[in-house]
């Protein structure tokens, strides 16, 4: 990629749902170019160490002090790749780096570049079959970054708007009650015939899918690993797949 008037830059890149295999050739290409790795720890590690690189793994919850950063350096005549999983711009790192660059000055001195990923719920969905296959939408049930009742709002509406949804982020330790709450939601509105299928850790070792009827589903199900996708109306099993239509009712 091109530099800036320092040759420094800054490119997202998100590195697939976990199969070596899914990253793509633009994502290899950058990170050969790299002087700098930064993001979450576990993310970082699945980059090969090389001489000439440097590593900076930090937690998942310091994500502008990660962006600004990566800005530092690349102001500094770094080659700075910030890694996500998936994609980067789904729930991950590319809005926070705008967000910090929003701050600076001088926003157009930075040359960057944002390199898509395959993210988790695409991955999911092509092992489950075809679940996306009409209009649907994206929702993380992570009140870190927002408040709990606006994700019970917007589950219901995505819910009533007869949306295939997929759900980032379903249950963690710390709030292993909001899964349960989603699921009591999902059953108001859906009633308890529609299909939602569990997807974890898709595409590495640990894959385990499973699909139920909403009236079958427990909290338990998912974790933090676990993309949860639930069908519409027209949701239907055809031998071992999900899939929806394109049509619909």
């Amino acid at each position: 990629m091109s530099g800036g008037t320092n040759n420094g830059w800054v490119a997202v890149a998100g590195l697939g749902p976990g199969d070596e295999r899914l990253v793509t050739e633009e994502v290899r290409a950058v990170l050969a170019e790299a002087t700098d790795v930064v993001g979450y720890i576990p993310y970082v590690a699945r980059v090969a160490p090389r001489e000439g690189l440097s590593l900076y793994p930090s937690d998942n919850r310091v994500e502008l002090d990660r962006a600004n950063h990566a800005l530092d350096m690349a102001a500094e005549g770094r080659r700075v790749v910030v890694v996500s999983s998936g994609d980067p711009g789904v729930f991950a790192m590319a809005s926070a780096l705008f967000e910090a660059l929003e701050a600076r000055s001088d926003p157009d001195a930075f040359d960057i570049r944002i390199l898509p990923g395959i993210t988790a719920m695409l991955a999911a969905a092509a092992r489950l079959g075809a679940p996306l296959g009409h209009d649907f939408c994206a929702i993380n049930l992570s009140d870190n970054l927002k408040p709990w009742d606006l994700v019970e709002h917007r589950l219901r509406l995505a819910a009533q708007a007869g949306f295939a949804m997929a759900f980032y982020n379903p249950r963690s330790k710390s709030r292993p009650h909001q899964f349960a709450r989603a699921l009591d939601i999902l059953r108001e509105e859906c009633g308890p015939d529609r299909l939602i299928s569990f997807a974890r850790a898709v595409t590495t070792p640990e894959e385990r899918l499973s699909t139920v009827r909403l009236g079958e589903a427990t909290p338990e199900m998912a974790d933090m690993r676990t993309v949860v996708i639930v069908g519409n109306a027209d949701t239907r099993h055809v031998g071992r797949f999900v899939y929806t239509p394109r049509s619909a009712r």
